[in-house]
């Protein structure tokens, strides 16, 4: 066993099934190595977007074909996570398959079916840690669902560290915040009521137990209910049932909740050509963009007046204790989220809002025509994911969450009444949580710190805090049930997961941590060398990458080739390494000197074409060298230093003889006497002397008249090299 521990749980919902998967450190080394505060908090958890990935459909799609969820179903999401989880942990770490709404639709046959054969394919056909079939694979009731977004809201929070008491106080000895979760066919809510409430309706509640790093208990009581036929979309279906059950037999009826000049049908869809719709023969809807209107008529879908047997209830005569806004403040996930942000907030993500800003931002948009909103939508004025199906239904969603909010669930409308808040933006929430504890009733979230808020997260914080050892035998296991005093656990009680085979030591095994670990955690034995083993292989790969003339020159600049004045004996290795790298001192060194930074072009050492009827004394030809001799009519005089930069070309021999001219350019006896240049002796100046400098001095030009003055046109020879006197000075400069 390794430094870190896994986990992956299938979120199975209507739609489609999403994996997550999880890690945090072995209980022993978090034990280890961790701080005073973090062995008083849960342990900490890890995920990363690349390691999710969703599929479609559902798996309720395989009611009729339970043999096939396997293969067609499951398999990619279990591939998926085998590329992120290690081998060999691969058999130590558990997975969960838990379903929500789309598998509580189907008849219990087929569901028992489905599920049967998700197990039964995860334990043939993998080595997941599954020891108990019902307790990994599940359809789990709303109540749980709600119980595990609670948890994973206050976890992100921080209302589960240790120092909470002081961080998020909201008075009244509170400092966790409710959760509120919308779907499409129903609506959870959770929250820890105040000391008082929690005294009168302690058996409505739920005892949650979790572990701390250090081993000791972590108890909450908390109230969790779900609403069906609450969520948005069952919503919108009981509100077409009432407002055309209120006008029967009318074809075109008129819907407050749609946009101006918007034509749909009673599903949602737009009128098809030819349809009855069409035709007159069934009813459809015209937006009308009457806010208000709608905000009334989705009012009475709250049950308000539902008969209430244990009172106090809120909506559709479900009992919920009394609310606190003084302590008690929501964040809300899912629809309450997209509703508030994904069209109305798509400026403003990170600035603070209230209610009445909100519902004028509502207002301006619902009251515009459907032209004009489809023509945003191709502008992307609310961005690239905002389709013409998300903007006819945003009113009605709008008016359903803000009913849902403040007249069925309570919550005080922040600009218009009186709260100690001051606004619910995202962006408060998560910088304002420490510092003055979430004093508004509500916020809308998607993620914090860069964590997406899901119910997943809170199942496997549940799961990883079981993995810790109790202080002694006597520890109560970790997990929820009825909040039933005393040491029993209650009938009802939900274990977190369990453990086919108990878990080695990790101490000793450190193979799975990864160079980042090794390199820059403090923590890690193998720090310092393997820090300098990663620099050793950037430096080497950057010397090879260098090319072979730069390679050559940082040799002998560090000392492994022969300079000037270096008179150091052989040595094998600096031979060879000299070998290896292209800097072989065997032989003659040749360096470049280019004047300028400019080569020499290889026609200076062409000779120019030749014209019978030419002048040689008006020949007016370019010089091809640092040296050319003047041409007067008696021959060559001494030689004159001109200045030709592009031609220019100095070879420097060290230690060497340098080769000496045998036949000039060309093969050849001499045709004449004056084409040849003669050799001058400069004192000091020795042809085989080390370092000895050799100048080209002919030229072209040059050379065509003594070729001419000799009576031949022929190129027999090329003339001698003349060693110039005024090329001491320039060796000098060189040197």
């Amino acid at each position: 066993m390794g430094k870190w521990r896994h986990g992956v749980i299938l979120d199975a919902g209507s739609s489609g099934t999403r994996v997550y998967i999880y890690r945090w450190l072995n209980n022993q080394r978090a034990r280890k190595e961790g701080t005073e505060l973090e062995l008083n908090g849960l342990p900490q958890l890890e995920t990363k977007k690349k390691w999710t990935l969703k599929i479609k459909p559902g798996v309720s799609t395989f009611g009729e074909k339970p043999e096939l969820v396997g293969p067609d179903h499951l398999k990619s999401l279990v591939d998926h996570a085998l590329e992120y989880i290690p081998d060999d942990q691969v058999k130590d770490t558990p997975i969960f398959l838990l379903a929500t709404a789309g598998m509580r639709l189907l008849p219990d046959v087929q569901r028992n079916a489905v599920l049967d054969n998700i197990c039964s394919y995860l334990q043939r056909n993998t080595q997941f840690q599954l020891p108990d079939c019902a307790l990994h694979i599940q359809v789990i009731p709303g109540e749980t669902e709600g119980l595990y977004g609670w948890i994973a809201a206050n976890y992100l929070l921080g209302a589960f560290d240790a120092d909470a008491a002081q961080t998020h106080l909201h008075g009244k000895d509170h400092h966790t915040y409710g959760f509120l979760d919308m779907g499409g066919a129903s609506a959870q809510i959770a929250f820890a009521p105040n000391a008082t409430e929690a005294d009168k309706h302690a058996e409505d509640l739920k005892l949650l137990r979790m572990r701390k790093v250090n081993g000791d208990p972590l108890e909450y009581k908390v109230f969790v209910t779900t609403w069906l036929g609450y969520g948005v979309n069952e919503a919108r279906r009981r509100y077409i049932e009432s407002i055309t059950t209120a006008s029967p037999g009318i074809a075109e009826l008129p819907d407050p909740c749609l946009p101006t000049g918007l034509e749909v049908t009673k599903s949602g869809h737009a009128i098809a050509p030819g349809s009855n719709e069409a035709a007159g023969k069934e009813t459809y809807l015209l937006g009308t963009g009457k806010f208000p209107e709608c905000l009334s008529k989705t009012y009475p879908l709250l049950d308000k007046d539902a008969p209430c047997l244990d009172p106090p209830c809120l909506l559709h005569g479900v009992h919920v204790p009394a609310i606190d806004f003084d302590v008690n403040h929501f964040v809300g996930v899912s629809e309450y989220w997209h509703t508030t942000h994904e069209i109305f907030e798509m400026a403003h993500k990170d600035k603070a809002y209230d209610f009445n800003t909100y519902q004028q931002r509502v207002l301006e948009f619902c009251s515009q025509d459907w032209k004009s909103i489809q023509k945003g939508v191709k502008e992307q004025k609310w961005g690239h994911k905002v389709t013409e199906e998300k903007v006819a239904e945003v009113c009605f969603k709008a008016s359903w969450m803000i009913n849902m909010l403040h007249d069925g669930i309570g919550i005080p409308r922040v600009g218009l009444e009186a709260t100690k808040g001051g606004h619910n933006g995202t962006k408060a929430v998560i910088d304002g949580a420490k510092e003055k504890g979430f004093l508004d009733p509500f916020q809308a979230v998607n993620k914090i710190n860069d964590v997406e808020v899901s119910w997943t997260l809170g199942k496997m914080v549940l799961y990883a805090a079981s993995q810790v050892p109790g202080p002694d035998d006597k520890a109560l296991a970790v997990g929820f049930g009825s909040n039933i005093p005393g040491s029993v656990l209650p009938k009802d009680f939900q274990f977190a997961g369990g453990n086919a085979i108990p878990l080695p030591s990790d101490l000793k095994d450190d193979d799975d941590v990864d160079w980042h670990d090794k390199l820059f955690t403090s923590s890690s034995s193998r720090r310092l060398p393997g820090f300098l083993l990663f620099l050793l292989i950037l430096l080497v790969a950057a010397f090879l990458l260098c090319g072979r003339e730069r390679r050559s020159s940082l040799l002998r600049k560090a000392g492994f080739s022969p300079g000037k004045g270096n008179k150091r004996k052989s040595n094998p290795v600096t031979n060879s390494i000299g070998k290896l790298f292209g800097n072989n001192n065997s032989g003659p060194s040749y360096e470049r000197v280019l004047e300028g930074g400019v080569g020499p072009d290889p026609s200076d050492f062409e000779l120019d074409d030749m014209n019978d009827d030419s002048d040689s004394d008006n020949s007016n030809g370019r010089t091809s060298g640092w040296a050319t001799p003047k041409a007067n009519n008696n021959g060559f005089s001494s030689p004159v230093l001109h200045s030709s930069p592009r031609s220019a070309r100095v070879n420097l021999y060290n230690g060497h003889q340098p080769p000496q001219p045998s036949g000039g350019y060309f093969d050849g006896p001499v045709a004449h006497a004056s084409s040849a240049l003669s050799l001058a002796t400069t004192p000091g100046l020795h042809p085989g002397g080390r370092g000895g400098l050799l100048a080209r001095t002919e030229s072209r030009e040059q050379l065509a008249t003594a070729t001419l003055r000799s009576g031949s046109r022929s190129r027999a020879a090329s003339p001698s090299r003349i060693r110039s006197p005024l090329i001491t000075p320039l060796r000098e400069s060189i040197e």
